[in-house]
C-alpha cells in the first residue's frame, strides 16, 4: 500500500505493509487493529496513531474521475450551463445559492449561483482564469464559470460533509487534540501552496473551508473578498474586508500580503479549537478596529494546550514581518503532531 505524505513540501511516497494479528485482524501500527482492510485505511486517513502522518493521499495508476479543471465548456474556462443539472440546493452564501449538481451527468459538483448586485463581476471573470489554474490536494477546485446568462455560475468541486464552521458547531463530537490538529495541517498546506503562487488569499475563516468525506480539510473561495459587496466586509472606513480575521495593517491601512493570511489563519485554528465561535463575540466591527490595534488578542481556547495557542499567538504578532510563513507554519504544525502522537 503506497501513500504520499506530504511532510515536506515536495510530496514523498510511503509504503506501508499491512500486518495480520494471530486473531486474523489487520494493522499498520502496533494496538490498532481492525477486522477488514477498509477500516484500516479509514481510520488512518483521520488519525496517524504511530505512522509518520496520517493516509491522506493514495498513489494510483488510476485516471482520476474528477472533471478537468480547464477546458470543459466553450473556452478553456468557460462552463456550458446545458452541461450542468442541478439536483439539490446546498445553502446560500454571501454571493447566492449554492446547490450541488452534476457536470454531464456524471461529476458531482457545486454551483455557486450569484446574485446580481452582490459580486464585482467583471473583476471577478477575469480574476477565475487565474484561480483555475491553481491546483492542490487542499484547494477546493475551481472547474469554470458560466458567464453567458444571469446569474453567473461557479462550478467548483463538490466536498459532501460541506462547510468547515457548521461541521465544527454540529457534527464534531469529542475531537481529540491531534485531530483538530491535523485539520488546521490541512489548511496550512493549501495555503503554502497559495503562497507559493504568490497569491492572497484575504478572507480565510473556517466559513471559507469545506470538509471531504474523508475528513480532508480544503481552503475555498480564494481571492473572492475583492468583489463581495457584504457589510460583515465593511471597516468603519468604507473598505471592504472581513474584520474580524483581519490584523492591524489590514484594518488601519487595508495592507494585504500574505502575512495577513497568516494572522486570518491563527483566528482559523482558534475557531477549529473552539468548535465554531464566532471570533471577538462581544465586540462590534468598530470595537474590533479599536481593540485590536492597541493589542488586543483573542484567549486561549479551552481545547488548545500552550504549544497550540503560542502557534496562534506567532500569527497574531503585531509587526507583519515578525509572523511566521505558511510553509514554516507547516513545519510547525507537523512537528507538533508528530510529538504528541
Amino acid at each position: 500500500m503506497s501513500w504520499l505524505s506530504t511532510r515536506e513540501t515536495v510530496g514523498i511516497c510511503k509504503h506501508y505493509n499491512i500486518c495480520t494479528t494471530a486473531q486474523g485482524q489487520f494493522y499498520l501500527a502496533q494496538l490498532h487493529n481492525f477486522s477488514s482492510i477498509p477500516d484500516l485505511i479509514n481510520y488512518h486517513q483521520h488519525n496517524s496513531a504511530g505512522l509518520v502522518s496520517r493516509l491522506k493521499h493514495i498513489i494510483s495508476n488510476r485516471a482520476d474521475s474528477a472533471p478537468s479543471p480547464s477546458g470543459l465548456g466553450y473556452g478553456v474556462w468557460e462552463i456550458d450551463p446545458t452541461h450542468l443539472t442541478f439536483i439539490k440546493e446546498l445553502g446560500c452564501g454571501q454571493f447566492g445559492v449554492v446547490k450541488y449538481g452534476k457536470w454531464q451527468g456524471q461529476h458531482d459538483v457545486a454551483i455557486k449561483m450569484i446574485k446580481e448586485g452582490s459580486m464585482s463581476e467583471l473583476d471577478f471573470i477575469d480574476e477565475a482564469k487565474v484561480m483555475m489554474k491553481l491546483r492542490h490536494q487542499n484547494l477546493v477546485q475551481l472547474y469554470g464559470v458560466c458567464t453567458k446568462q444571469r446569474p453567473i455560475y461557479i462550478v467548483t468541486e463538490f466536498l459532501s460533509n460541506g462547510c468547515l464552521l457548521t461541521y465544527l458547531r454540529d457534527c464534531l463530537k469529542n475531537p481529540t487534540s491531534i485531530h483538530l490538529l491535523e485539520m488546521c495541517k490541512d489548511v496550512t498546506e493549501g495555503m503554502a501552496y497559495l503562497e507559493s503562487q504568490q497569491f492572497i488569499h484575504r478572507d480565510l475563516a473556517a466559513r471559507n473551508c469545506l470538509v471531504a468525506a474523508n475528513g480532508t480539510i480544503k481552503v475555498t473561495d480564494f481571492g473572492l473578498s475583492r468583489y463581495v459587496l457584504d457589510d460583515e466586509y465593511t471597516s468603519s472606513a468604507g473598505t471592504k474586508f472581513p474584520v474580524r480575521w483581519s490584523p492591524p495593517e489590514v484594518l488601519l491601512y487595508c495592507k494585504f500580503s500574505s502575512k495577513s493570511d497568516i494572522w486570518a489563519y491563527g483566528v482559523l485554528m482558534w475557531e477549529i479549537y473552539t468548535l465554531g465561535k464566532m471570533p471577538y463575540e462581544r465586540l462590534s466591527n468598530s470595537e474590533i478596529v479599536d481593540k485590536v490595534s492597541t493589542g488586543l488578542r483573542l484567549y486561549r481556547p479551552q481545547l488548545a494546550n500552550e504549544r497550540v495557542y503560542s502557534i496562534m499567538g506567532n500569527c497574531w504578532r503585531e509587526k507583519a514581518e515578525e509572523r511566521p510563513s505558511f510553509l514554516e507554519l507547516v513545519s510547525n504544525v507537523q512537528d507538533l503532531l508528530y510529538e504528541m502522537q
